[in-house]
């Protein structure tokens, strides 16, 4: 899918990892807890100047969102195992942090439709950074925002990047609760499934 990406999309770099998590000094964990990262470089079409109507661009992201979620679902095991998910950008020094805000509606909606439209609203997170900058973005339940084992952090960042003309896009996901999470709240079982909260 990243061939057919719009033209005014120029990308430069993509790179997705997953760590696992084992155990946090307690018990080794019976199913290790995946978070994931997907992050894409590409050229800020409106860095070095003032562009008054910048909304009409939220489009051409779409494909690259899609396919930038796909590739990370894919990396975790496939939509039935992700659980928790995030979204950042880290917009280079030429440009304004309303660029980084481009981004919500492509890489939201992109992991809601894929995860079999999702509840919870999508935590973000956004800055103006300079190259090797990182980015800590919040992970939430896909469903239900209150789930609190689920609140989480994955940092994201490349060493080149963002350049003073370009845009770090990111998307997160895990596949579970921290390991050995125990500060009570909703559980996810517990999720009703109604608003996105509970």
């Amino acid at each position: 899918m990243l061939t057919s990406l719009p033209k005014d999309i120029e990308l430069r770099k993509l790179k997705c990892s997953v760590e696992e998590i084992f155990h946090e000094g307690g018990p080794i964990a019976a199913k290790p807890l995946k978070k994931g990262a997907c992050v894409a470089v590409i050229t800020n079409p409106f860095a070095g100047h003032y562009v008054p109507e910048i909304e009409g661009y939220m489009e051409s992201l779409k494909p690259l969102g899609l396919a930038m979620a796909q590739r990370l679902i894919d990396e975790l095991g496939g939509p039935n195992e992700v659980q928790g998910f995030g979204k950042g950008a880290i917009v280079g020094g030429a440009g304004e942090v309303e660029h980084g805000a481009l981004w919500h509606v492509p890489g939201g909606y992109a992991m809601r439709e894929l995860l079999g439209d999702s509840k919870a609203i999508v935590p973000s997170t956004k800055k103006v950074g300079s190259p090797g900058a990182q980015l800590d973005i919040p992970l939430t339940h896909i469903n239900a925002s209150y789930v609190r084992s689920h609140f989480d952090t994955v940092t994201v960042g490349i060493n080149d990047a963002p350049r003073a003309n370009e845009l770090l896009l990111a998307l997160v996901m895990s596949t579970g609760a921290r390991v050995h999470e125990r500060v009570g709240g909703l559980k996810a079982s517990e999720i009703a499934g109604v608003d996105g909260l509970r």
